[in-house]
């Protein structure tokens, strides 16, 4: 794994994540398994109101209830959006009968591998913005995801277990996940593909679960208005030869280095969690 420290400390100064969500859902993850929620520590925190939330879906046991662990309220995704902006757009391509263009291949790579802000300016403004996304994700099953205001796509709300059904989308097509994805084999793969090789610098949060065989996107924004941070990961995680969707979603830590800390910590407690229930 890469020096995480020294990368979280280079992404905090730069900003770079710092940017600027139904007729019936194709997928019904029932009800939500509650797990005892995850306590943040204090001491670490300072003066923060940190709160997080984690989802996990096990894939290999064929079930369709999610972990739920903390409240399942809608939290700003900073740039996990860019899986969702991705999906929209190659549901649009689908829609054609197209494939992406060389143009929007280039964009994408860098917005999912290096949470690249300026390709998904291009790429929210082609998809057609919120309203495209969120007719995108009723596709999908999300139910709970509202698309940023304007140009602000990193004010997109979302759930953790809506983002669990994004990763359904996503990761659609094993024997124990049965259910429809309206992406193709061919658009699945493809975000599947760029999750798993994200740059070293975007390989923490969901990935301190397993270390390896992990595919992730990782959304930080710090607010104007209190300086305290989002700080959100989500993916697919393989863990004693076992595969899990989580999403783990957080605000309000004093840092950015805080809030990946509450997130990592959070991710191997609730994976941990579903060999408990």
């Amino acid at each position: 794994m890469p020096n995480v420290k020294g990368a979280r400390l280079r992404r905090s100064r730069a900003g770079a994540g710092v940017v600027l969500a139904s007729v019936t859902a194709l997928f019904s993850l029932g009800g939500l398994h509650a797990v005892p929620s995850v306590a943040a520590d204090a001491g670490a925190q300072g003066p923060s109101r940190t709160r997080v939330t984690a989802a996990v879906l096990p894939l290999d046991d064929g079930t369709r209830k999610p972990l739920l662990s903390g409240k399942d309220t809608a939290y700003d995704t900073a740039s996990i959006v860019k899986v969702d902006v991705l999906a929209a757009l190659l549901l649009q391509a689908q829609d054609e009968g197209r494939h992406l263009t060389a143009q929007e291949r280039a964009l994408a790579e860098p917005m999912i591998r290096n949470s690249d802000n300026a390709a998904t300016n291009t790429l929210w403004r082609e998809i057609g913005g919120a309203p495209a996304l969120e007719a995108a994700n009723k596709r999908m099953g999300l139910t709970a995801t509202r698309g940023g205001p304007g140009a602000k796509w990193g004010l997109t709300r979302t759930t953790a277990s809506d983002q669990i059904r994004l990763l359904l989308a996503v990761f659609d097509g094993t024997p124990a996940v049965r259910t429809a994805s309206p992406l193709d084999k061919d658009s699945r793969t493809y975000i599947q593909n760029l999750m798993t090789r994200v740059a070293d610098d975007q390989a923490w949060g969901v990935s301190a679960v397993s270390g390896s065989g992990y595919a992730l996107k990782n959304g930080w924004l710090q607010r104007t208005a209190t300086g305290l941070w989002d700080v959100n990961s989500v993916g697919r995680v393989t863990v004693d030869g076992h595969r899990y969707l989580v999403a783990v979603l957080s605000d309000g830590s004093g840092s950015m280095s805080d809030g990946v800390s509450v997130v990592e910590r959070t991710a191997r407690q609730a994976v941990a969690a579903t060999t408990r229930t």
